[in-house]
């Protein structure tokens, strides 16, 4: 008996704990308010009929986050660099400045929401709630070093459970709900297949890539061993299995709260006949009447904490792709004098989304252009991913199996029918 430590009995939470990590953080980053938005509509739209997509992408959304999480581990360098050595510098830093563009119209859709939400919970005006949030965001960024600013992030994964909460607030009819969702019955019209590329878009996003591969760089600087994995001349296996491991339970986690919020809405604004919704703000208003004060302060309340969450993301993803486009230092580790430019971006683009607020436009509107540059931007740097992965001279003997490679393409070649279509859809209009 005495041989049982307290460091032994609690060996098996620690080791959880070193597997989670960026993986984790970017699969809750994903349910952004814009994202939780495009969920809303589509449960509010079409019931319980797009509950089939969450499981459609999944599979393909952890092959693609696997690639770009293995690109970071394996060669040290996040995902911008190595697109460098494969496609020409004008290419390069035209993808980052549409990523950039595309994030700013993100986050500036995410801190109107979350500024709204705060003054629908307690009060005040929307614009000052707005200026707090990306504040906060900005300081922690700038004057928190990644190794203690990393269990913030992940401690703030845990409001996205207010989703799941939510749904066991409001009567659900299960079976139903999952017959749907195994069996669907799609309505085939324009409407439709527009959601279904709006879920598609909103669930794998460029923004997660970068900061996938640019995260494991991180954790690489703060673990035991840190050198790319393709230094090493044996081992690594460990840390490839880590890697899956995290990014699996990110990514499904991830669309599991997508899932839940699609079932949510369903239940409640379909079922009541509410069937258009423009904003995660607007949907939480428009459950307060139909489930009650509970079920609206957990859906606003979600709002915020995602927010939190996910601005950091979107603008730590933009700023490593510039940085490393123009050869900067980039690390959330440095302080900000030896991190001038990268820091500059975080800023910038926080700002700059905030500013957006006072012009007029609306979400919607910035939500729209975010898709279309997300969708310009997607396509051409998941194919660049899946040629580095599959590269031995890049990748030495941690290139890709055949069997990510295939769940890669087929990612790939999905998300370029859904652009495609999205495109398509633009034209027509």
């Amino acid at each position: 008996m005495t041989e049982i430590t307290r460091p032994d009995l609690k060996k098996p939470a620690g080791v959880l704990l070193r597997l989670l990590g960026p993986g984790l953080v970017t699969g809750a980053a994903d349910d952004d308010p814009s994202g939780i938005a495009t969920y809303s509509q589509a449960g509010a739209q079409f019931g319980y009929g797009l509950l089939w997509t969450v499981f459609l992408t999944t599979p393909f959304m952890i092959a693609i986050q696997l690639v770009s999480a293995r690109i970071g581990r394996v060669t040290g360098k996040g995902l911008a660099a190595n697109v460098m050595e494969l496609a020409p510098r004008w290419l390069v830093l035209a993808l980052v400045f549409l990523l950039v563009a595309a994030n700013t119209f993100n986050i500036a859709a995410d801190i109107a929401a979350m500024g709204e939400a705060l003054s629908l919970v307690i009060g005040g005006l929307n614009h000052e709630h707005a200026l707090i949030f990306a504040f906060v965001s900005i300081l922690l960024q700038v004057f928190v070093p990644y190794r203690r600013y990393s269990p913030v992030l992940k401690f703030l994964t845990l409001t996205l459970f207010a989703y799941v909460a939510t749904a066991f607030t409001v009567n659900i009819p299960w079976t139903t709900a999952l017959l749907a969702a195994i069996w669907p019955r799609p309505t085939i019209n324009a409407d439709y297949f527009l959601m279904v590329v709006a879920v598609l878009g909103t669930t794998i996003s460029p923004y997660l890539f970068f900061w996938q591969a640019s995260q494991e760089v991180e954790e690489m600087n703060q673990g035991r061993v840190s050198r790319p994995l393709r230094d090493l001349t044996r081992g690594g296996a460990t840390e490839i299995g880590r890697i899956k491991v995290d990014t699996a339970v990110g990514m499904l986690f991830s669309n599991a709260i997508a899932f839940f919020i699609i079932l949510t809405t369903a239940a409640v604004l379909n079922a009541n006949g509410v069937t258009n919704i423009n904003s995660a703000t607007q949907a939480a208003e428009a459950l307060r009447p139909l489930a009650g004060d509970f079920t609206f302060l957990l859906f606003a309340l979600g709002i915020i904490g995602t927010g939190l969450l996910a601005i950091p993301v979107l603008a730590g993803s933009a700023a490593y792709g510039v940085a490393e486009a123009f050869g900067w230092h980039a690390t959330l580790e440095a302080k900000a004098p030896d991190a001038v430019g990268f820091y500059t971006i975080i800023a910038a683009a926080t700002v700059i989304g905030f500013g957006l607020g006072f012009t007029g436009i609306n979400a919607i509107h910035m939500l729209v252009w975010s898709a279309v540059l997300n969708g310009i931007v997607a396509v051409p740097i998941m194919v660049m991913m899946m040629v580095i992965v599959a590269n031995e001279g890049l990748m030495g003997r941690f290139k890709a199996s055949r069997r990510l490679t295939v769940l890669g393409w087929v990612g790939t070649a999905l998300m370029a029918v859904a652009v495609i279509a999205l495109f398509g859809s633009f034209l027509i209009g």
